[in-house]
Parts: C-alpha cells; sequence; structure tokens
C-alpha cells in the first residue's frame, strides 16, 4: 500500500493526538497510516495482521493500546458485529460514515448509506430529547452468496 498524500482524517487524527499531549512513534503512526488507507473497518488483528504483511514491526499489544487512545479521542469509531467481534474504521471530521450489512455465515462485511435512515434516526432521538452524538447501525443476516 503506497502512501502518496495524508488523508483529511490522517492529518486530523495527529493533531488531535498531538493536542492532546501524545506523543509521536512508530506504532501509532503505522496505525493511522493503515486505518486511513481503508474503505472500512477491521478488527485489531486485522490491522495487526496488514501492518506485519506490510513489514511493519509492530506488536499487536501497541495496535491495541493505539486504537484504545484513538477511540478514546473520538478519532475512531468501535463497531460491535456480536459474537465478540469488535472492528475499528476512522471517524471523519464532519460526521461522515457509512452503516453495515454482516453476514452470519461467511462473515462478509458490505456498507451502506441511507439519507432516510439517517433522517429517521434523527427524528427518532429528537422525539425522545436526544441529541445524537453518534450511532452505528449493523444489520445482521446472510449474504446472497451464502444464501445461494
Amino acid at each position: 500500500m503506497a502512501k502518496t498524500l495524508e488523508t483529511a482524517w490522517e492529518g486530523h487524527a495527529r493533531e488531535q493526538l498531538r493536542r492532546a499531549g501524545a506523543r509521536s512513534g512508530g506504532a501509532r503512526d503505522a496505525v493511522i497510516g493503515y486505518l486511513a488507507a481503508q474503505d472500512c473497518c477491521l478488527t485489531a488483528q486485522e490491522l495487526f495482521d496488514g501492518l506485519r504483511a506490510e513489514g511493519r514491526t509492530v506488536g499487536i499489544a501497541s495496535v491495541y493500546r493505539v486504537l484504545e487512545e484513538l477511540a478514546d479521542l473520538r478519532l475512531v469509531h468501535r463497531v460491535d458485529f456480536g459474537k465478540g467481534v469488535t472492528r475499528f474504521e476512522a471517524a471523519h471530521p464532519g460526521g461522515q460514515h457509512h452503516h453495515h450489512l454482516v453476514c452470519g455465515e461467511c462473515g462478509k462485511v458490505d456498507t451502506f448509506d441511507d439519507s432516510a435512515l439517517e433522517q429517521a434516526l434523527s427524528r427518532v432521538a429528537g422525539v425522545h430529547g436526544f441529541v445524537l452524538d453518534d450511532h452505528d447501525v449493523v444489520l445482521h443476516g446472510a449474504c446472497s452468496s451464502c444464501r445461494a
């Protein structure tokens, strides 16, 4: 995975970490760079495996520490897929996000956006006196390949 330009999220994450007083480090830089290049969420193990495949010598404990730090600063979303599976993805500035469809048979993850769903969630929250800070929508089922 060749890195060309720093993504908006990557720059934002580094700036927020700097403001929080976090020291820069090789593991943190590697995790941020790898997450920035992803289109969707990864488990800590998948992130670790991807870094190792790139020749990075980051330990799994360091990956978990960095993910916790990023989550504490709300720079990554934790997406709970159930069955003890938590994935992480970049929390893009401005609230840009997507939702997930998870196949319970093969584990395939697809993403989707739906503006009507976003409006409905905001409406429901408002009816109950809530202002949404964040939300996850994870739909579980069987993908077309597994149903065939």
